[in-house]
């Protein structure tokens, strides 16, 4: 199940025990609707293994600035607190599933 993404909570998430991925999006973003849904499936299938979150960029812009996320959709990877990963813009489920695991 995904989490909404927030300046209030991101920190705890990102170093809490599991993995995390942040899927950096806007409302108004047409490919972060199409990658929305496959990270949706994702989240569920990596229930209990990896966090899964998104972020809306409009709201929590300071997020977006502290990462340097100019091009939306933009995922994030988190081990450790640490990013060990990211892709921008839409990815087939499979490419994510690779880096999905490469988390585990």
């Amino acid at each position: 199940m995904e989490v909404q993404i927030t300046s209030e909570n991101f920190e705890t998430l990102k170093n809490g025990q599991l993995p995390l991925v942040v899927d950096f999006w806007a409302t108004w973003c047409g490919p972060c609707r199409m990658v929305g849904p496959v990270i949706s499936e994702l989240a569920k299938d990596y229930d209990g293994r990896i966090v899964v979150g998104k972020c809306d960029v409009e709201e929590n812009e300071e997020l977006a600035v502290e990462f340097g996320i100019r091009n939306i959709p933009t995922i994030l990877f988190f081990k450790g607190g640490q990013i060990v990963d990211k892709v921008v813009g839409a990815q087939s489920k499979a490419k994510l599933e690779e880096k999905f695991n490469s988390l585990l």
